[in-house]
């Protein structure tokens, strides 16, 4: 007798990729039901106890969260950045003026050569030395960003990562220590599909989409001090502009 072949995955598992897929779409959004544990079941073919498990494992990851009897839905949006050019606040601000608990852990510090790309952007010749550092950032403990920094190392001698452990705002750092009062003036955002770190530092499926936003930060004479790069959970953050459109 042959023997049954073996599932590559778990049966729950394999509803949660479904689940994930279907989330990723462009159908869904920030507060909206996913279908109910029955009707998953009949499209599956399955039954409810494992769709259950599958959910409670999402719900577990905040992925999904259950919104009393109305069901179970894609979380609402916790961080809204804004995107004025004049907008000075830090991420750490935003978030706090906003009621919530910023968080952020240090990924990587040190130094590196500036490459052409960079370089364009900080206006400095390329092979320049380099600060560069990774945050991972939270709002009440969930991830929602992947922020990637470049500085000039010749401006901010003596920058270790210790100033930046315990969600330190970089640009407080820059006014207090350097006296230098930092603009993000230059902003470019984006759709981009999340690595496979991304996605498991996020809690994401990789190949999902992220929010991409890539910004240079200027001093008060308006040269370059800061590139930096920063990788968005598409369900815990928006962007925002508060400027009126314009009436034609």
């Amino acid at each position: 007798m042959r023997e049954p072949e073996k599932r590559a995955k778990p049966i729950y598992v394999e509803v949660q990729d479904y689940l994930l897929d279907l989330i990723s779409g462009p159908d869904y959004g920030p507060g909206d039901r996913v279908p109910s544990e029955r009707a998953l079941a009949d499209t599956l073919g399955i039954n409810r106890m494992t769709v259950r498990k599958a959910i409670d494992k999402l719900v577990d990851r905040n992925v999904l969260e259950r919104n009393g009897t109305s069901g179970t839905r894609v979380p609402l949006v916790q961080v809204t950045r804004p995107i004025e050019v004049q907008s000075t606040l830090g991420i750490t601000r935003i978030i706090r003026n906003a009621g919530g608990n910023p968080g952020s852990k240090l990924l990587h510090f040190g130094e590196e050569k500036a490459t052409e790309s960079i370089a364009r952007r900080l206006d400095i010749p390329v092979g320049a030395e380099l600060i560069m550092f990774r945050r991972l950032r939270s709002v009440n403990d969930e991830p929602f960003c992947i922020e990637t920094s470049h500085l000039p190392a010749s401006r901010f001698a003596g920058l270790l990562a210790e100033d930046l452990v315990g969600g330190q705002s970089l640009y407080e750092l820059l006014r207090e220590r350097y006296g230098v009062e930092a603009s993000a003036r230059d902003r470019e955002i984006g759709v981009g599909i999340a690595t496979d770190l991304e996605a498991r530092l996020l809690q994401l499926k990789p190949g999902s989409p992220t929010l991409v936003l890539r910004l240079i930060a200027r001093d008060g004479e308006g040269k370059p001090i800061e590139y930096m790069k920063s990788v968005n959970h598409p369900h815990h953050v928006v962007f925002r502009s508060s400027t009126p459109a314009s009436q034609d």
